[in-house]
């Protein structure tokens, strides 16, 4: 069920300054590329499963990025290989939920997000996976007024997300699958292979209607909290999303989506900032890999992930910095803490690696004079 609120009345959506719509820091993926998804609608011809608002084909180029013959330039959202987002995609046309496996920082959960908006035009229908997700979020809940009041009825019953996507024929999301407590998660088995959720309580029962489709999303370097069961992992295809392949390729990520959100937190953009950004991916990239980019000096790997997501914030951090309490421009001193911040974790073990990688790789760079002083000064 959608309900319409008037922006000018809802003290949630109004800026307390005045009566004109407050505008959200991070919209939906709908809402922020809403251009985008209809001029892919409106050139879209070819087939589309039921209830998708594009073709699997339209939702591939919405992801990846492409130019339609009406010269409308359709961003990236996700920069790696092709055949992954087919295959993504592929599944959520057929019967068969989808399961986005990485390291932290691969961008499942915004591979996620615009795969929603893109086949249903809705990113909202949403489970957050945590160690205390109820049973509740995967199934149903009740309105405990209604229900003492008159006693069970799909009146009294409150919908959860993924009842809802059932319902209507919508795409569910379910982020961080892995730290939801096992027995809540098998309430997904019957869901994902019955394409039925059954309301005991009612003698009822919701069954899926067509165009219904879930996305789970899940960790594996920690493994989250609780391991999948054989049964619930066999009712998923599981798409692995790598990390980039090569600087050039995260640099790209990394400055992409820093413009992206510098522009909505109304920060100057950052073109001679390239090179502190190939600083920062490359950084993290060798202490990630335990080796250099050239492979002649092993290093020490820290405790943290140090994935794309974390080199975002960084940077995103520095232009923060450059443009409040410098002159605009980003330099190695702005980056410099939010590196620190992000390789040293553990106080002890993770120093220790960060000390020995500034002097013995960053002090003998060439032209990483000025990014080892600012190193050495947020370090010491």
């Amino acid at each position: 069920m959608s309900v319409s609120v008037d922006p000018t009345t809802d003290p949630m959506s109004v800026n307390p300054s005045g009566n004109e719509p407050a505008e959200a820091l991070r919209p939906h993926a709908e809402d922020a590329f809403a251009d985008e998804l209809a001029a892919l609608a409106a050139q879209d011809d070819r087939p589309r499963p039921a209830r998708w608002k594009l073709s699997p084909w339209a939702v591939a180029t919405y992801l990846l990025g492409g130019v339609l013959p009406d010269g409308t330039v359709i961003s990236p959202k996700y920069v790696g290989p092709r055949r992954i987002v087919e295959v993504a995609v592929s599944t959520l046309a057929t019967d068969r939920a989808l399961l986005l496996l990485g390291v932290p920082g691969t961008a499942k959960t915004w591979v996620c997000e615009h795969l929603a908006a893109a086949v249903s035009g809705d990113s909202t229908l949403l489970v957050q996976g945590t160690a205390g997700t109820p049973e509740e979020a995967i199934r149903y809940g009740w309105n405990y007024a209604r229900l003492l009041a008159h006693g069970p009825s799909r009146d009294a019953l409150v919908p959860s997300p993924v009842m809802r996507a059932m319902s209507e024929g919508a795409t569910v999301r379910v982020e961080e699958l892995t730290r939801i407590p096992a027995d809540v998660q098998d309430g997904l088995i019957t869901i994902l292979s019955e394409k039925t959720l059954p309301i005991p309580e009612l003698g009822q029962e919701v069954q899926a209607v067509r165009g219904f489709s879930l996305i789970a999303t899940a960790n594996d370097r920690d493994r989250g909290v609780n391991e999948l069961s054989s049964a619930l992992r066999r009712r998923f295809n599981t798409v692995v999303l790598p990390l980039p392949e090569s600087v050039e390729a995260e640099v790209d990520i990394v400055a992409r989506r820093v413009d992206q959100i510098g522009r909505s937190l109304d920060l100057p953009a950052a073109p001679d900032g390239i090179d502190e950004i190939r600083r920062v991916v490359t950084v993290f990239r060798e202490l990630r890999a335990g080796v250099t980019s050239d492979g002649r000096t092993k290093v020490k790997s820290p405790s943290g992930t140090l994935s794309t997501a974390e080199a975002i914030s960084v940077v995103t951090g520095g232009l923060a910095l450059a443009a409040h309490f410098g002159d605009g421009v980003l330099r190695s001193g702005d980056v410099a803490a939010g590196i620190l911040g992000a390789v040293v974790r553990d106080p002890a073990a993770d120093r220790v690696v960060w000390q020995e990688y500034l002097e013995a790789v960053v002090r003998e760079r060439a032209g990483w004079t000025d990014f080892y002083r600012a190193c050495r000064e947020v370090s010491a």
